[in-house]
């Protein structure tokens, strides 16, 4: 049995990672699809007027949203789990307790492409466990 970890954020990249660890996934495998939030968008500096609670459970609907039309192969369990935290921390924290961890490359676009996005490259970096890192199917990078 493996545990895989998805980070979600609702990219196509994201979602491609997703579709990623599906198709890898075979009976007995766990798939754990999370999506952090936060309301320390920049510098670490609270949002004024931004509610919490409202915060968390529009995350919870977008990864609802995310997961609906993927259908689980036989045998295999896909859940949810929301976060407080910055993504890269939180899926670093969550490689614990996994054998895999699939996220998705965001990057820049164009040559520049080449580089991942800071939260990916965090989490190649950090992680506990192997790490894959899946482009979105239409990235030219």
């Amino acid at each position: 049995m493996t545990r895989t970890i998805v980070g979600i954020d609702g990219s196509a990249s994201s979602v491609a990672a997703l579709r990623w660890a599906v198709d890898a996934a075979r009976p007995g495998d766990e798939i754990v699809a999370v999506m952090a939030w936060s309301i320390y968008p920049v510098g670490g500096l609270e949002a004024p007027g931004i509610n919490p609670a409202e915060v968390e459970v529009a995350t919870r609907r977008d990864l609802a949203d995310v997961l609906a039309p993927v259908e689980a192969p036989e045998g295999v369990t896909i859940t949810s789990s929301v976060v407080h935290g910055r993504p890269a921390g939180v899926l670093t924290t969550a490689s614990r307790d996994a054998d895999l961890v699939v996220v998705g490359r965001r990057g820049l676009g164009g040559f520049l492409g080449l580089v991942l996005g800071s939260v990916s490259d965090q989490v190649v970096h950090h992680a506990r466990c192997p790490v894959v890192v899946v482009s979105a199917p239409d990235d030219d990078a």
